[in-house]
């Protein structure tokens, strides 16, 4: 049976029987997961399992473990990492060349990519391949990896090779730039008034130069000289600037639907995000009073949905192994200044 235009979060760190039931029958096709949901490894194991056991399937599992402020796993179990933007300052310094930061970004992603799999969660939403600015927004600023398109582009592909080689799901965000946002888009709908042509060259060059990863998630953002009447998540305008100008043809979800950026009720939030062509709507508190409307208007996925949802499952695959003591000191090296080249 075709799974849901969903992906769900849940509201604790243990699935309650009457949520269970509900993810039965609304038979999400993925999951999220946040801090509320998330104490220790065996415990984050078994709630990955039962989340699974609820639909019947392997599902996949998405979490944000950018590093810096969005990271839902922490100490003292799993890593704590630098802002992505730190890191890349600290492996460029005295010396470092982009592709010094390349490596460490591949190295950081592919040890993320293991602590992740080994607790059952094989989707991340990350690389940010938003261009930062001086004027972007501190909420967002120091996820980002540089304020040049080019170098965004070489460093998310390395952060996103670092996923795939560990078995782990990137989803690139926020689609298609979310850079020159003033605004927190949790709190307020940021409204961007550059060109097309600015646009196109610069926002969007590091998502069109990896447009062919596997996920990505969509910017609730109003880009006025594109479509100035609804942000990027529910505009078919820019729905079609992510398929047809970016050429991004995998799948395409929602950033969280409950964010104040939108407006409307979430039964009509999710309905206009899958009417302009996104592929799955996500909704992540796990309320389930919020969670019904959105269900039942999401549906099921389409057929090229489908696809792209089985194209991206397909790329799951268990890992080479290999020596996490030397990646983390290959990383440390690179980071601490004391390996160039």
């Amino acid at each position: 049976m075709r799974a849901g235009a969903t992906i769900l979060g849940c509201l604790g760190p243990v699935l309650a029987p009457e949520e269970a039931a509900f993810f039965r029958d609304a038979d999400p096709w993925g999951f999220i997961l946040f801090a509320r949901n998330v104490e220790n490894p065996a415990q984050l194991r078994s709630l990955t399992a039962d989340l699974r056991a609820s639909v019947g399937r392997k599902a996949p599992i998405f979490v944000d473990q950018e590093g810096g402020r969005v990271q839902r796993l922490r100490a003292p179990h799993w890593t704590e990492w630098l802002p992505p933007l730190d890191m890349v300052g600290l492996a460029m310094t005295g010396g470092g060349s982009l592709s010094h930061a390349c490596r460490a970004m591949e190295l950081r992603y592919r040890l993320i990519a293991s602590e992740l799999l080994g607790v059952g969660i094989d989707g991340n939403c990350a690389p940010c391949l938003d261009v930062a600015s001086d004027r972007t927004h501190p909420f967002l600023r120091n996820r980002c990896f540089s304020d040049d398109p080019a170098e965004v582009a070489a460093l998310g592909r390395a952060a996103a090779n670092g996923h795939l080689a560990g078995g782990v799901l990137p989803v690139v965000k926020h689609m298609p730039g979310h850079g020159r946002a003033e605004m927190d888009s949790h709190k307020d709908l940021p409204v961007v008034n550059a060109n097309s042509e600015m646009l196109q060259t610069h926002d969007f060059a590091p998502f069109r130069a990896l447009n062919d990863l596997p996920c990505a998630m969509t910017a609730h953002i109003v880009f006025t000289d594109i479509d100035p009447d609804q942000p990027a998540t529910t505009s078919p305008k820019m729905v079609d600037v992510v398929r047809r100008d970016i050429g991004f043809s995998g799948l395409l979800m929602s950033d969280d639907l409950s964010m104040n950026a939108l407006s409307g009720g979430l039964g009509a939030r999710a309905a206009a995000t899958i009417a302009a062509g996104v592929d799955i709507a996500l909704h992540c508190n796990g309320k389930p009073e919020e969670m019904a409307p959105v269900v039942e208007a999401a549906g099921k996925l389409t057929d090229a949905a489908l696809l792209r949802c089985d194209a991206a499952l397909a790329l799951r695959h268990v890992p080479e192994t290999v020596d996490i003591a030397q990646l983390r000191s290959e990383l440390r090296a690179l980071v601490d200044g004391r390996a160039h080249g």
